[in-house]
């Protein structure tokens, strides 16, 4: 791994199946009793900047918190064959832990709850503890094709960063606008003079349709069941993905799960509602009293 320091900040880059996987390290507040290492997934589409309010506040009550761009996002490397695969992110995932040599409690959002899932379902110890935002093996298809719309959305990209926020904004109506555009331009990518999403386009196309909850089904709900580590479900109340029957098929499938609810906040719980979503999240921690496990021999 390669640091490279700002303020409690620090860029990491970890090795990963498609390349580098680029990510933050938020170090504890000084004088912060140690809470171990957190690392956090962002959903399709997203990168780890979604997580950055969340993880300033629980790196400031001692945790080190990792944020991870997966591959085809962000900063990471794009697969070079397209490759985007559930069980490619996974293994992702358990190499970012081998390299971390710790295991975390993990947060994963959407598509880094589906991937975390998995990860400790087929391989139970991978993970200290579970925290699922807003995903369950039981999903609405009408969000699921939300977001698949929004994400094949403007393929030819964008004239400016008001383009940007107004598509942003169509998709996420809900939340203000934005007065100052300018943070928008972490989310795209200059090409030939106009913008594009940060994404590999080759996630949306259809080799990459084994990413979505509807053909992973099944395997998830495996997952689920073998699933033994402290786990939460934090789902937003507005959530056009997470419906009461997804939520009680979980608590079914993982009977010793914990499920809130963040009654004002849709699919994106903490970008949403990030002081409720920590508060919520804060109450779980708690109960986490030993250190973060090394990784057996």
């Amino acid at each position: 791994m390669v640091y490279v320091m700002s303020v409690n900040r620090e860029a990491v880059e970890f090795r990963g199946g498609a390349g580098s996987i680029a990510a933050d390290r938020w170090l504890p507040a000084a004088g912060a009793a140690d809470q171990g290492v957190m690392l956090m997934l962002h959903g399709g589409g997203q990168t780890r900047h979604s997580w950055n309010r969340a993880a300033a506040d629980l790196s400031a009550e001692g945790w080190t918190v990792y944020t991870l761009d997966a591959r085809g996002h962000g900063d990471s490397d794009w697969s070079a064959d397209g490759d985007y695969r559930l069980s490619e992110l996974v293994a992702d995932l358990r190499g970012v832990i081998d390299q971390l040599d710790t295991r975390p409690v993990l947060f994963g959002a959407s598509l880094g709850g589906m991937t975390g899932l998995v990860a400790e379902g087929e391989n139970p110890g991978t993970v200290r503890a579970l925290v699922l935002v807003d995903i369950t093996p039981k999903v609405e298809p009408e969000g699921v094709q939300r977001i698949g719309d929004f994400m094949r959305g403007n393929p030819d990209g964008f004239a400016s960063l008001e383009e940007v926020a107004d598509a942003v904004a169509a998709y996420q109506p809900h939340r203000t606008r934005p007065k100052n555009v300018e943070g928008l331009r972490r989310n795209v990518r200059e090409r030939d003079g106009r913008l594009y999403w940060h994404w590999d386009p080759a996630l949306t196309k259809p080799r990459a349709g084994s990413i979505t909850p509807a053909d992973n089904y099944p395997r998830m709900v495996d997952a689920a069941q073998a699933v033994e580590v402290p786990t939460l479900l934090v789902h937003g109340g507005r959530s056009d993905i997470v419906s009461a029957d997804g939520v009680e098929e979980l608590l079914a499938l993982i009977p010793h799960a914990q499920a809130v609810n963040v009654s004002q906040a849709g699919h994106m719980v903490a970008g949403d509602d990030n002081a409720i979503f920590v508060q919520q999240v804060g109450g779980f921690l708690a109960t986490l009293t030993q250190p973060s496990v090394p990784l057996a021999e």
